[in-house]
């Protein structure tokens, strides 16, 4: 379906990537209902532009109001509200709809943790229309009287599950109270319990509901494999699989971020251009790392689930799962990184025994048989997990021995003797 089919601003339109010449689904459903004014709670695989399904009606729809009411800049006041959960994703929405939107003197602002606030109050003297936030900092801007939400139009709450997995629902409930009656949207891939409830809390009766895949599932058209293979192995299986497959750009998962400099250490030394991308590492340098792996100078991204929402990286053909996460949600939304925009993807798992549980779950939440396969040379020995063993008593005139020694000479007289 073409975007002039919807009556947006021809500006909007003209602006849009180059790449894209029509509406996706969630696009075609959402724009339409965000036009008329309705609150909308769209469930939508990750790729599938949920970014502009949003965007492009509020940017119209301010656009429109500043034009009819010739508001001066110097008056000019925060109309948009975009609340997502990490500051990666909140500069990728920024820069998105900033893009579309200079030919409509509409500016787009991005405010999160890991930049100076001095320096973002500072910038906030030049008024936005439009804020993309995190609800943390957000939150401390409004306290401290740098930001009003006043005249708060248009509230979206993108990938709303994660917000609530991060525990962000406080922070989301009390900006939330200082706003007038707005239209809300909530976007998300996943649906569980607690978005349910809050859902029913802040939209309208009258909300809009638009699904359009089958709830918590994968884009199709990702070919998943799980690969069994000892928990000692996987390093040295996933060099394997990424020398023999010559890819070009490769995102792994890792569970904490630890494993993720660790794994990338190896990942190096193994003479394979990697680097770690985590919560610890400076805002900055993250920038530069995902700027580095988005041009491709840099072919694997090994990284925690930082990177797991939001983050649109062209034509990524495979996606690694390291580790198997925690939740079974996370797992559709690493995978989801792949596939976008109707291309097609590879998403691999590596899970030990130990795992097993993990993949229970992503089995239960996904509906796939997410069969498991042995990897070629990397025959699995370890023994299952018995979840009933007890570990055996320890010695403690063993640790009273060891407790004795007084240094590394002593343990090599011990092995000569």
């Amino acid at each position: 379906m073409s975007f002039a089919t919807f009556l947006l601003n021809p500006k909007l339109i003209d602006a849009l990537p180059a790449s894209i010449d029509s509406a996706t689904d969630i696009q075609a459903r959402a724009i339409p209902a965000i036009l008329s004014g309705k609150d909308v709670i769209a469930l939508a695989q990750t790729g599938s532009g949920k970014t502009y399904a949003f965007g492009l009606p509020i940017l119209h729809s301010i656009g429109q109001n500043k034009s009819q009411k010739k508001i001066a800049s110097s008056s000019e006041s925060i109309s948009g509200l975009i609340i997502v959960p990490t500051r990666e994703l909140a500069k990728q929405v920024a820069d998105d709809l900033a893009k579309v939107s200079a030919g409509l003197d509409v500016r787009v602002d991005a405010l999160c943790g890991g930049e100076d606030i001095e320096l973002q109050v500072k910038r906030l003297s030049s008024p936005a229309s439009v804020i993309v936030a995190t609800p943390g900092r957000l939150l401390a801007l409004v306290k401290q009287g740098s930001v009003s939400l006043n005249e708060i139009k248009h509230l979206v709450l993108d990938e709303a599950d994660r917000l609530l997995d991060m525990g962000f629902i406080a922070d989301i409930n009390a900006l939330i109270a200082l706003m007038p009656e707005r239209q809300t949207m909530l976007f998300s891939a996943t649906m569980p319990g607690p978005l349910d409830k809050l859902t029913q809390q802040i939209l309208s009766a009258e909300s809009v509901r638009i699904e359009t895949n089958v709830v918590n599932s994968a884009v199709e058209d990702i070919a998943q494999t799980i690969y069994h293979v000892n928990k000692g192995s996987k390093a040295k299986a996933l060099i394997e699989l990424i020398k023999h497959n010559a890819w070009s750009q490769v995102v792994v998962f890792v569970n904490g971020k630890a494993n993720a400099d660790g794994l990338c250490k190896k990942l190096i030394k193994a003479k394979i251009n990697a680097a770690a991308l985590h919560g610890d590492k400076e805002q900055a340098m993250r920038a530069q790392t995902l700027q580095n792996f988005k041009t491709k100078q840099l072919n694997v991204l090994v990284a925690t689930d930082v990177l797991a929402r939001g983050i649109h990286i062209d034509a990524l053909p495979v996606v690694i799962n390291f580790d198997l996460p925690e939740q079974a949600a996370v797992y559709v939304h690493r995978i989801g990184r792949t596939a976008r925009a109707g291309l097609s993807g590879i998403a691999i798992s590596l899970i030990s025994h130990a795992e097993m549980q993990n993949l229970a779950a992503i089995r239960a939440l996904t509906g796939l048989a997410l069969p498991l396969h042995e990897l070629e040379n990397f025959p699995v020995t370890d023994k299952p997990v018995d979840p009933n063993s007890k570990r055996p008593p320890k010695d403690k005139q063993a640790n009273r021995r060891t407790a004795k020694k007084r240094s590394i000479r002593d343990f090599s007289k011990t092995r000569k003797s």
